[in-house]
């Protein structure tokens, strides 16, 4: 009917016909996905993904097995200098320390402390 058995498209004809209609596909090199949600993290360590463009609508594929983590708990900042674990961005810490005059760790202290509430993290300091 629709030519031979083994059912399914050929990869390179799919990436064709997905070409002609305005869809680039891109794998990303991705070393962690985390999903937060308000009750738990969902935790990829080695998945693959996979990002769509159709016609400026961006989808990702994460395919993988996650593990399921406690809300919060799961590390893996990718914030330069960050300490490991740490969700507060660096720029929020540069700001809490020279807006209260203390060091970097003081101030990244004081964020966590205050859930990343900068202006609650500079009341605490000053």
């Amino acid at each position: 009917m629709f030519g031979g058995g083994g059912g399914g498209l050929n990869p390179r004809k799919m990436e064709q016909m997905m070409e002609q209609m305005g869809i680039d596909v891109e794998d990303i090199d991705a070393e962690e996905v985390i999903i937060r949600t308000d009750e738990y993290d969902l935790v990829f360590g080695d998945a693959e993904v996979t990002k769509m463009d159709a016609r400026g609508q961006e989808t990702y594929q994460v395919i993988g097995s996650p593990e399921e983590v406690e809300a919060g708990s799961a590390g893996g900042s990718s914030e330069a200098g960050s300490d490991a674990g740490s969700s507060i961005p660096d720029e929020d810490v540069e700001l809490v320390a020279t807006r209260a005059g203390v060091s970097e760790d003081e101030a990244r202290e004081a964020l966590e402390d205050a859930d990343g509430d900068l202006a609650a993290a500079v009341g605490s300091l000053e």
